[in-house]
Formats: C-alpha cells, sequence, structure tokens
C-alpha cells in the first residue's frame, strides 16, 4: 500500500487505537516487544466493561502512548507496532 505521510491524519496499519472513549487499565506489553496480530496489548474499561484491545498485525512495538489509569478518547492511538 501507499505510505501516508508523516503527520498526515491517516493513522498507520500498525497502530492499536481505543475502540471507545474509556479508561485504559492493564498493559500487556512494553516497548521493544515483538507481538503477533491478535495478541492483546492492552485491556480498556468502558461502560463497566473490559475490552481487549489487540494488535492489527505482527511486528515491534514500537511507541506506547498511554500508561494504566489513563483515560482516553475514542480513536486514539495508544501503541504503534512496526
Amino acid at each position: 500500500g501507499r505510505k501516508a505521510s508523516r503527520g498526515a491524519s491517516v493513522v498507520s496499519e500498525g497502530a492499536v487505537t481505543a475502540i471507545m472513549p474509556g479508561k485504559i487499565i492493564r498493559i500487556l506489553i512494553k516497548k521493544g516487544d515483538t507481538v503477533a496480530a491478535g495478541d492483546v496489548v492492552c485491556i480498556l474499561e468502558a461502560m463497566k466493561m473490559e475490552n481487549e484491545l489487540k494488535a492489527p498485525r505482527a511486528g515491534v512495538i514500537k511507541t506506547l502512548h498511554v500508561q494504566p489509569g489513563q483515560d482516553v478518547e475514542r480513536g486514539a492511538v495508544l501503541a504503534e507496532i512496526e
């Protein structure tokens, strides 16, 4: 596929994003970890339910943008996989 230019509002295909507003209650990975597609990256609590947010593809965790207890908006990038 085409590479989006840096700074564009296009989210990279390796981004783990919040599916809804909520609070990050657990992070199961750290920067530098290798993940497989479908691995659970973090747990988002929203409306009293725990939602597993999974890696969209295999790779290495390049950046982690959140910490446990942090409130996030829908669509927020939580981690990026390279």
